[in-house]
């Protein structure tokens, strides 16, 4: 392939990309808004007109923003590579930094922070825009700069060792040099695995033990009969960021714990969050959280080959706009294009999401109510401003869970055959 077909390539794979994403977009936006008078047939009963109309707005809101976003991303991509960009930052720190391993961090990092930095208006546009006028941001301007340096200084912590291996793998370690680096990314997304629960998480948020001793024996017995061993029962003050409710669990082995916010528990009656955490259990007993990472794991491997094939490619770095070669370079380059050219998988990763929440869901009304679990959703829907009438084709490509009328329908379907 010589630099000019691959330009050609990426122009119009990102051009097909804009016009894709935006109708798709603009398919949601009609649709919600098609809908927005009335309240879906098997909802009627459930939610208010107004709690409906108000995630009709909510969601074209974010749509648009979403629109705006995928503009100014498709421009900075192209201004950072055709248009030169990067290969400014990497004249730039060639003058300042010597070693390749250095510069190349150096470089790489300068454009992982000016690309944060010149999105983050649409970050706090959402924030304490959006979101405020909605109802549901509870975080502070302090709050939230606080959360963005935090970021950056645990980024800088765990990301610039690995970054810097990384690129000494690719260096030294010859033509195999994939397969070395694949082993490190393995074995660093495990050990953040297994630290996040005790070291990440509380440098965001407070986590208190579940004080209910009721609840807490019913959520050990549910527990118990489910065969999962957790290291605790956690409340989380989500509520001084958002009025948004969840739950979870994280970790592996002696450091599991779930995770409960605080605004799902003061929302929930006791068997509605029986009913969710069923829900999440089934994740871990059906063995949900293994399969997406050996899915990871046997994709970046194919990735890190596909670049490997890529770093010595003159046409590669030609076509994107730069002039020098370097590993940092290609590396830099090819997880930036990447997303340019594997957007049109997306349906295939949320079906794939969408069947675990699926099991989930049914696995939830084997061993609770399937209807404290409708019941815990439709709160959840309603609290959330989640939209019972998304576009079919939107949910293919984005929605990670079923959308609300399908996957109620599917729970009454169970409930009803049990």
């Amino acid at each position: 392939m010589t630099a000019t077909q691959f330009t050609t390539l990426f122009l119009f794979a990102l051009a097909a990309n804009v016009v894709i994403k935006f109708w798709l977009a603009y398919r949601q936006l009609v649709h919600v808004a098609a809908h927005r008078a009335e309240v879906p047939a098997a909802f009627h009963d459930k939610i208010e007109l107004a709690a409906h109309q108000k995630a009709a707005d909510y969601t074209r809101a974010l749509v648009h923003l979403d629109m705006l976003t995928i503009l100014f991303e498709s421009l900075l991509l192209l201004a950072f590579t055709l248009g030169g960009g990067i290969q400014w930052l990497y004249t730039w720190t060639s003058g300042i930094f010597s070693g390749p391993l250095i510069q190349g961090t150096a470089l790489i990092v300068a454009v992982l922070l000016l690309q944060s930095i010149l999105e983050s208006p649409f970050d706090l546009y959402r924030t304490f825009n959006i979101e405020a006028r909605f109802g549901f941001n509870k975080m502070t301007l302090k709050l939230y700069l606080l959360d963005t340096l935090k970021n950056l200084l645990l980024g800088a912590a765990l990301g610039l060792p690995l970054l810097l291996g990384v690129l000494w793998l690719m260096e030294r370690m010859g033509e195999l040099w994939w397969l070395y680096v694949w082993g490190v990314w393995v074995v660093f997304s495990l050990l953040i695995q297994f630290i996040y629960p005790t070291y990440i998480a509380p440098l965001f948020n407070d986590f208190e033990p579940l004080q209910d001793e009721t609840q807490k024996a019913r959520i050990k017995a549910l527990l118990d009969k489910c065969g999962f061993a957790a290291s605790g029962l956690f409340v989380m003050d989500g509520s001084k960021r958002s009025s948004h409710g969840n739950a979870y669990f994280s970790g592996f082995g002696k450091t599991k714990r779930i995770v409960f916010f605080d605004t799902l528990l003061e929302r929930l009656a006791p068997n509605e969050i029986d009913a969710v955490l069923a829900h999440e259990l089934g994740h871990f007993k059906l063995h949900h959280i293994l399969k997406r990472y050996i899915l990871i794991f046997v994709v970046s491997l194919g990735f890190l080959w596909l670049l490997a094939q890529l770093l010595h490619a003159h046409w590669f770095f030609q076509g994107l706009g730069i002039a020098s070669e370097s590993t940092a370079l290609a590396l830099l380059l090819f997880f930036m294009a990447l997303p340019v050219f594997t957007f049109l998988l997306h349906p295939i990763a949320s079906a794939y999401s969408r069947k675990h929440e699926f099991e989930a869901d049914a696995y939830a009304a084997q061993q609770t109510d399937a209807k404290e679990l409708v019941n815990a959703l439709v709160k959840l829907y309603q609290d959330n401003a989640k939209t019972l009438t998304p576009d079919s084709l939107y949910a293919i490509f984005y929605e990670s869970h079923p959308p609300a009328p399908i996957r109620i329908a599917h729970l009454q379907e169970i409930g009803a055959r049990k």
